[in-house]
This record gives structure tokens, C-alpha cells and sequence, in this order.
């Protein structure tokens, strides 16, 4: 354990209208306080992993001083912050992921000819003795204010890392995540093969996700009365992602009518209509920080017309085919490029346009056609593109497929019927010795089988 440091009193963090405290208050508040130690049984639900994590990052840099910030608390409006989520590079290396993780900074200081020893400079819980007024005084830090804080012995056992109080950090310097591109690449292309309890993870948002989508299928009757549907379906999915896990690991989409063909629909303030779609593109993100992506179109009616069911199956037939190009030693690149061959030739024979070998078709789908997923949605995002976008895929590797077709309200290139509507299948997947296996096949995608789910979970429906 890290021999013990005086520290003189933190500054505080007190608001405008904070009340003055007496001396005489300053001591009652620092007396009679119990003994209240976590568990001596606490771990990070990472603990095992981690320090392979920290093994193969310290093999790559031999000799250097490596700084991961945890980040740091943003204002939201005057006094208030943001949630805080730690960096998804810190929770990777040291299995901590919550709220109190603000301006906490892992450090991997070099430790012989090629290792480097792991310090974790944190900020621990305050003492309760006089002249101490942080743990009920700071609004931003403070246990009375925001919860407990683990001191460095607990945050030592919690962790297996040697703690240090964060006053010893002073200005770090070597080489920050946050601000160093090279270290910053390796430590996405080290995330991009799952080991086996990351894919464990994932499972579990990805089962949590599929119960907030049936909570929201249950909802629509509720939703389609209110004028604001969309964020009745968004507040649902936002329930029993914070009930199941540490909420949404990204902005829901729930998108309806022609607000579907913005890809990133975040507003959420439409009507939901039942002659429409509703495309909801919506992640569980676990306690752990991992995330599901998942999207499904639906009927608002609970049941496609002709020509919505016409776009819709065209898009899962290009999933389809871009599943299907799913394997080890396949291009990262292929399975966008099978599922936009389909996507072409189904706008050709509408009569869309004429050359299904062009690139014509890019007009209606906008963007690629799935990404990396982990720890960040769009995870592994500064991973070079040799070993990413431009290179092959591997066993354990966990990625989304995504197709779609936007149709614009305003495009004069369609004819009159299809304007407006915009469909996106999309689904998780861990590559496997032989292919994939589909992470998210609990959810139908098929036209009959979103539909008879629809009707299972909502009798008389339609």
C-alpha cells in the first residue's frame, strides 16, 4: 500500500448561496462519525483482465512514461456538470468505470529495461476531522454531496494497482492519451479483438437492449397518443437502460415518418403516426461501460404496407449478404460492399436509376454500413486504417452491420410513394472461427417476424 501523504484541505467547490461554517460546526461536523470500510472481498468486475491490458499497452511503449486521464467534469449550466463517464481507454486498463472516476489518471511508469509499474493517482475520500470541511461542504466532490469515494487501501484492493493520492501526480508529463496520437492509436488497435469476458459483456447489453426494445413495443399505444411520441419511446428505451445498466451508451435515435432519414436523429420531439415507420436505433450500455447497437424498423400500424415492406426488404437482404461475408481473413471492407451491391440493384430495378455498377445508389444510403463496437459505439475509432477500415477481420472481434435506405421527403428522384421513408437493420456480431455469430438474433428482422413480435407483445395489435 502507498505509505500515507499529509495533505493540506482541499479547496472547495461551494456554491454562490453556500452557508458560512462556524468553527464550533466545523468540529461537531468532524466528531462521532462510525467505522464504514468497503468489503475487503471488493473488485472491479475487470479485475482478472486487467492486467494483461496493461501488459500488452507497456510492450509497446519499452522505456516511456504513459499518462491515461480518467477526464475530467464538464460544466453542463452554471453549478451543475454533466454525468461523468470515465475515458473508455482508463476503464479498459484499470476495470474502474464510475461516476467518481473524474480527473483520476492512471500512470504506467517505466520499471526496468522494458516494464513499467501501473500507479493509479486518484483523489481519495476525505477525512472526517477538523479543518476538513470537503465531505460535506464540496458540491462536486463531496461524499455528502455526490457519494463515497474508496481511500487509496480500498482503491488498492478494488483494483490491484498501487495508489497514490492525486496532490503527488503534479503536471504529469510523458506521453497522454488525450493528447498524444500515437498512444492513442495503439490503445484503440489493442481494443479491437475481444477477449472473452469483453464478448460477455456485450452479450449482456445486447440482452438488456432487447428487453428495452419489447418495453417500447409495449409502450406505442401510449406513445402514439402523445404529441411528442418520439421521446415517450426514447424515455422508455432510457428506463431499462439506467434500470439494467449505466444507461444508454449513446443518444437514442427514435426517428418516425421522414424523420428516419437523418441518420442522427437525436431530437426526438415528432408525433409518432401509425401509418408510418418508426426506426429506433437504441444501446443498453452495461455497468462495465460496454454497449449494444441496435436498430430496428417498425411498424407503426403493426403491420408494413406494400411499399414500406418493399424498402424494408431490400435493406435486410443487403444485412443479409453483408452477414454472410462475415470470417476471419474476410476485408473489413466486404460486408459493406455485398450489402451495397443489393442496395444498388434493388434502386435499379425500381427504376431509381439505370447502372446498378455506379455509385449512384450512395445517394440514398449515405453512410457505411456497420463499425467496430466495444467500449465506445463507433469503437477502436483511432485504430490506423491498416489495421482497421483497410484490414482484414479477426476472431473475437465484435462489429455491427447496418444497412440502410434514406429516402428523402424532398427527393425528385423517386417516384411520389417512396419519399420519406428511411429503414436501418442493424445488428451485433462476434466474429468466429468460421464466420459470425449474431449477438441480437433474440430481435426478428424479417417482415413476418417483426410482425407477429409486435402482435405477441401487444394483443390486438394493428
Amino acid at each position: 500500500m502507498t505509505e500515507a501523504v499529509a495533505h493540506s484541505a482541499p479547496a472547495l467547490h461551494t456554491g454562490s448561496h453556500d452557508l458560512p461554517v462556524s468553527a464550533e460546526l466545523s468540529r461537531f461536523m468532524a466528531s462521532a462519525w462510525a467505522s464504514s470500510t468497503l468489503p475487503d472481498s471488493a473488485r472491479v468486475a475487470a479485475y482478472a483482465v486487467t492486467p494483461a491490458r496493461r501488459d500488452r499497452l507497456s510492450a509497446r511503449f519499452p522505456g516511456e512514461r504513459l499518462i491515461i486521464p480518467a477526464g475530467e467534469l464538464t460544466v453542463r449550466s452554471n453549478d451543475c456538470d454533466h454525468r461523468f463517464r470515465p475515458h473508455s481507454a482508463y476503464a479498459w486498463l484499470t476495470g474502474l468505470t464510475g461516476e467518481d472516476q473524474a480527473g483520476h489518471v492512471l500512470v504506467l511508469e517505466p520499471s526496468g529495461p522494458h516494464g513499467h509499474e501501473a500507479v493509479l493517482h486518484l483523489r481519495p475520500r476525505s477525512p472526517r476531522v477538523d479543518g476538513n470541511e470537503e465531505f460535506y461542504r464540496d458540491r462536486r466532490y463531496g461524499e455528502f454531496w455526490v457519494g463515497r469515494r474508496p481511500d487509496l487501501a480500498e482503491a488498492e484492493r478494488l483494483t490491484g494497482l498501487r495508489c497514490a493520492h492525486l496532490d503527488t501526480l503534479g503536471t504529469p508529463t510523458g506521453r497522454n492519451a488525450a493528447t498524444d496520437a500515437e498512444l492513442a492509436t495503439a490503445l484503440s488497435e489493442l481494443r479491437l479483438v475481444k477477449d472473452a469476458w469483453e464478448v460477455e459483456q456485450l452479450q449482456l447489453a445486447v440482452d438488456h437492449t432487447t428487453t428495452g426494445f419489447e418495453d417500447v413495443v409495449r409502450a406505442l399505444p401510449g406513445a402514439l397518443a402523445h404529441p411528442r411520441g418520439e421521446r415517450c419511446v426514447e424515455g422508455v428505451f432510457g428506463l431499462r437502460a439506467r434500470a439494467e445498466g449505466n444507461g444508454t451508451g449513446y443518444e437514442t435515435i427514435a426517428a418516425s415518418g421522414a424523420h428516419a432519414c437523418v441518420l442522427h436523429w437525436i431530437r426526438n420531439d415528432g408525433r409518432l403516426n401509425r401509418d408510418e415507420l418508426l426506426l429506433l436505433d437504441a444501446g443498453v450500455e452495461t455497468d462495465t461501460l460496454y454497449t449494444a447497437d441496435i436498430t430496428r424498423t417498425l411498424p407503426l400500424s403493426g403491420r408494413f404496407n406494400p411499399v414500406q415492406r418493399q424498402v424494408y426488404e431490400v435493406v435486410l437482404a443487403a444485412q443479409e449478404a453483408g452477414i454472410a461475408a462475415l470470417r476471419p481473413g474476410a476485408s473489413f471492407r466486404d460486408f459493406h460492399r455485398a450489402g451495397m451491391r443489393v442496395i444498388a440493384e434493388g434502386l435499379a430495378d425500381w427504376g431509381v436509376f439505370k447502372d446498378a455498377d455506379g455509385d449512384a445508389h450512395r445517394r440514398y444510403t449515405l453512410c457505411s454500413s456497420g463499425h467496430m463496437l466495444g467500449l465506445d459505439v463507433h469503437d477502436c475509432a483511432k485504430a490506423r486504417a491498416e489495421t482497421y477500415l483497410d484490414g482484414v477481420l479477426e476472431e473475437g472481434q465484435v462489429l455491427t452491420v447496418e444497412p440502410g435506405l434514406y429516402l428523402q421527403p424532398d427527393d425528385e428522384t423517386l417516384p411520389a410513394e417512396l419519399r420519406g421513408i428511411g429503414v436501418r437493420i442493424e445488428d451485433d456480431l462476434v466474429i468466429t472461427p468460421d464466420g459470425a455469430r449474431l449477438m441480437s438474433g433474440a430481435l426478428p428482422r424479417t417482415v413476418a417476424g417483426v410482425e407477429e413480435w409486435m402482435g405477441t407483445l401487444l394483443e390486438g395489435w394493428g
